[in-house]
């Protein structure tokens, strides 16, 4: 009898299961909306961007209705922890520190990090010694940020809420660099006129986001971080992945 018994709670166990999968019908999704080309609201005020499509993409394979939320990058993480939304598709760069609070799927692209600085400008090494009292600015909170206060700490570093108000300083002459993910960086100077005032300077720098950029879900929601690295795979072998890169970029970021 004792024996049933198990194996009545393990069928019972077993079909708790399968209704908690059941039940991830709906996943809210939290972006930031100011980080073009991988989100921006548009001029309907509806967000747009390479994460948005990504995260539509990763929605329709794990066949659930996906609802969007835009939340200043400050706040990005308490939001998700408070419940706001499930998942943060943001460009988030995955660290060590972030994973003490949230956990992340595996990386779904990989950035370098890059310095721009005006075209005329004098800067011909990006070493900590040759920016020493150069004004650098980076969007707060970020890889960047931690980046340039940790190894550039003879600079003076100039901090901003968007990675756009960080370019718009550049572009008038009230910063000498800005250090930012390179293909938020491209977008700028390829496609807007204000980015005409400017260009890379220096190699990437590969040790800005070392471990690429994931999606954060809360700790405890270990399946749906599963779900969401198992359509990533998906997403990658049947070629959707590969068509929403080539809409933003002339080359691959994976």
């Amino acid at each position: 009898m004792k024996f049933a018994r198990i194996l009545l709670a393990a069928a019972a166990l077993a079909v708790g299961a399968g209704a908690a999968h059941a039940e991830i019908k709906t996943v809210r999704i939290g972006t930031e909306g100011a980080y073009p080309p991988f989100n921006s609201v548009d001029s309907t005020g509806k967000l747009v961007g390479f994460d948005i499509d990504i995260a539509t993409a990763l929605c329709a394979k794990m066949k659930v209705e996906c609802t969007f939320v835009a939340q200043d990058w400050d706040g990005i993480i308490p939001a998700l922890l408070s419940k706001k939304y499930d998942a943060i598709v943001a460009s988030m760069s995955i660290t060590d520190e972030r994973k003490e609070k949230v956990a992340f799927t595996d990386p779904y692209y990989l950035t370098p990090g890059n310095f721009m600085a005006p075209k005329d400008t004098k800067i011909t090494e990006i070493s900590p010694a040759a920016l020493k009292g150069k004004v650098i600015g980076a969007q707060s909170s970020t890889t960047g940020a931690t980046y340039l206060e940790d190894k550039y700490t003879g600079s003076d570093i100039k901090l901003y809420p968007t990675q756009d108000e960080a370019n718009a300083d550049l572009a008038s002459g009230r910063l000498d660099a800005v250090l930012a993910d390179k293909f938020v960086l491209y977008e700028w100077l390829e496609k807007t006129d204000a980015g005409k005032c400017c260009k890379f300077v220096g190699p990437d720098l590969k040790d800005v986001n070392p471990q690429g950029t994931g999606i954060a879900v809360r700790k405890e929601d270990n399946e749906l971080r599963e779900m969401l690295n198992k359509a990533i795979k998906e997403i990658v072998a049947d070629g959707t992945y590969q068509k929403i890169n080539a809409k933003y970029f002339p080359f691959p970021i994976n």
